[in-house]
């Protein structure tokens, strides 16, 4: 069981969803917990979306660019082409819909939640540094969309055993968000404190600028 002091950022990635997200929304509101809300343009250009999106914002929470498409890892393909679409494209889509949106985060695609050098490019690591992007990843995806009822206790293990976890999990309707309220109180009983902060270790470009060695994250030359 995680000690009294454990640290949660929640982050809920691919959508919004007018389906989903309000009650995501109104739950954090209700329980006073700012989180970060990983936008993906097809997601944001459907109706209702955009109004969802800055409702977030002006309930706090972050919202961050999560690619234009959510199609393809940047890794899995390196072209400048791919790059500038899902981060650039994606980037200009944001300002146009929400105005002033805080801090420019970009959270790449993960295939499935992995960590490893199909994150990103060198052509992706050229648009973030351009423009001044920080990279927003996670230690804990408990796979929500393929265990819509059983992830909460894999979520609850991931904290147990991380001073501060970055959680993952998708406000879009597979119905796992039925459980957040659960999994909400489950964390509470174990004192644990909620932040939209990040771990250094989550943040490996901050307004473009590497904060760590990135060849692991980067397939090719990482620049």
């Amino acid at each position: 069981m995680a000690v009294a002091g454990s640290t949660v950022t929640l982050t809920f990635d691919n959508g919004p969803s007018v389906s989903t997200t309000p009650a995501v929304l109104d739950e954090l509101r209700h329980r006073q917990i700012r989180a970060w809300f990983c936008v993906v343009g097809t997601q944001l250009q459907k109706a209702g979306a955009v109004e969802l999106a800055r409702q977030a914002l002006d309930e706090g929470h972050m919202v961050a660019n999560h690619s234009l498409t959510h199609s393809v890892a940047l890794g899995d393909d390196p072209s400048r082409d791919r790059a500038h679409r899902e981060i650039r494209q994606m980037h200009y889509l944001m300002n146009a819909q929400l105005g002033r949106w805080g801090d420019r985060w970009f959270r790449p695609f993960g295939r499935g939640g992995a960590i490893g050098r199909h994150l990103l490019s060198a052509s992706a690591i050229a648009e973030l540094t351009a423009l001044e992007y920080s990279v927003a990843l996670w230690n804990s995806v408990p796979r929500d969309w393929e265990d819509p009822r059983g992830w909460v206790e894999t979520a609850l293990d991931d904290v147990a055993r991380k001073d501060h976890t970055v959680v993952v999990l998708h406000d879009l309707p597979t119905g796992a968000m039925a459980q957040l309220p659960r999994f909400l109180d489950r964390l509470a009983e174990r004192g644990v404190r909620f932040t939209d902060e990040l771990p250094s270790s989550c943040v490996p470009i901050a307004r473009g600028i590497p904060q760590q060695p990135l060849d692991a994250l980067v397939r090719g030359n990482a620049l």
